[in-house]
């Protein structure tokens, strides 16, 4: 990610940054204003003149998170290349995402806010959800040329990647089991890609 030119950029960059630190070492109670701007190297007035109170902090923090990290799953669809070679790309930069320990450290606390705090999570949910997610689009495009089933992309992409968080994401976010080890990624991507075109392919393509 190219880093931000602009002084009010780079210190909103920091203040994000360091908000993810602190959000992901203490959750969202421990943390303060102070230690944020602190661990930034900006004043804490600062931090309210971008942030105007902590709630904004925290769900600015993880839709950032969000958009980064799905930014590397747009892999365009490719009309001339297999599905299932498709999909395994898309999938193991998936597991690869998610096997990430800030990204599980950051989604754990989040988890956490949104059990406690209902109604904090919802208008972080709605903004997450304005963004198409790239497994979606793919999905979408590859219906549009006929090569998946007809029907609702945003479901088809929930059953695909449900597959693979019931391995590499909640057991780590729920029960604290370490991430899943690189040699175990291919066999889970292989098995949720074979169960997903098993239903979803055209057979008529």
């Amino acid at each position: 990610m190219t880093a931000p030119q602009r002084l009010t950029d780079r210190k909103r960059h920091a203040i994000l940054a360091a908000a993810a630190d602190q959000f992901r070492s203490f959750g969202f109670e421990a943390t303060s204003m102070d230690k944020i701007a602190a661990l930034a190297g900006v004043s804490k007035r600062t931090v309210y003149n971008h942030f105007p109170s902590k709630d904004e902090l925290f769900a600015e923090t993880l839709v950032q998170l969000f958009h980064t990290s799905s930014a590397g799953l747009e892999v365009p669809y490719n009309s001339a290349a297999p599905l299932g070679e498709q999909l395994r790309t898309l999938l193991q930069l998936k597991v690869a995402m998610l096997a990430d320990k800030n990204f599980l450290d950051l989604a754990r606390v989040a988890i956490a806010e949104a059990v406690v705090a209902p109604e904090r999570a919802r208008p972080i949910i709605a903004r997450i959800n304005e963004r198409e997610e790239g497994v979606t689009t793919w999905i979408r495009a590859a219906q549009a040329d006929g090569k998946l089933k007809p029907g609702d992309p945003v479901f088809a992409a929930t059953l695909l990647q449900g597959q693979i968080k019931a391995v590499a994401f909640w057991p780590q976010v729920t029960m604290g089991a370490p991430p899943l080890a690189p040699a175990h990624h291919a066999a889970l991507v292989d098995a949720a890609v074979s169960m997903f075109l098993a239903y979803f392919a055209n057979p008529t393509a």
